[in-house]
């Protein structure tokens, strides 16, 4: 996955995921209240081997712009104090995720193919929710899709995800309505276009 370009915020770190992740993946997607808007039939993870196989799904990606990272904050490796290596217990700290990717058409046939579109998306750990951490990690990601000549990028949310829709606002993505065109589930639909295209 050396395609991924590393990213940074004032306070993230956005990185591509290592397989030594997968215990946050799966804390992270085990939690009903991570889960719960994701997909048509949404399902909370169950082992470790189903975290380590999306860590490599998501390693697998090969494409000159689409990415998932992982997020991470930046502050406690900044504000760490020094101590014995052997002593030291601290992992970087993971947030979240933040996704660009092609966006599924709906369909009968699954799996569903390809739309031509991008989506940007974001999930996050409810010890992070709060902070600012999606906006800050979205919008860096989004300026980094039209940087490298994205014409536009799609943000979906289920319609009861008040939360992200408060996100796709405020960096800067217009709401469009609602649209059945992806994933088949009906979906709000946020645009954000290319200033530079």
């Amino acid at each position: 996955m050396g395609g991924v370009t590393i990213l940074e915020t004032e306070r993230l770190i956005l990185r591509p995921w290592e397989p030594e992740d997968a215990a946050f993946v799966l804390d992270l997607y085990s939690r009903w209240e991570v889960q719960r808007f994701i997909g048509t039939k949404p399902r909370v993870m169950t082992s470790m081997a189903e975290a380590s196989e999306l860590i490599d799904r998501w390693r697998g990606i090969d494409h000159p712009v689409h990415a998932i990272w992982a997020v991470q904050l930046k502050a406690q490796a900044e504000s760490a104090r020094p101590e014995p290596v052997q002593q030291r217990t601290d992992k970087p700290q993971l947030a979240g995720t933040l996704l660009l990717k092609s966006i599924p058409a709906s369909g009968s046939e699954l799996p569903l193919q390809p739309s031509g579109d991008t989506e940007i998306g974001w999930h996050f750990h409810p010890d992070h929710w709060g902070n600012g951490y999606a906006t800050e990690a979205a919008q860096v990601v989004l300026g980094h899709a039209f940087a490298r000549g994205l014409p536009r990028v799609l943000a979906v949310t289920n319609p009861a995800n008040a939360a992200s829709q408060q996100v796709c606002t405020r960096i800067g993505l217009s709401h469009r309505g609602q649209t059945g065109k992806y994933y088949n589930a009906v979906c709000e639909l946020f645009e954000g276009i290319n200033p530079n295209s």
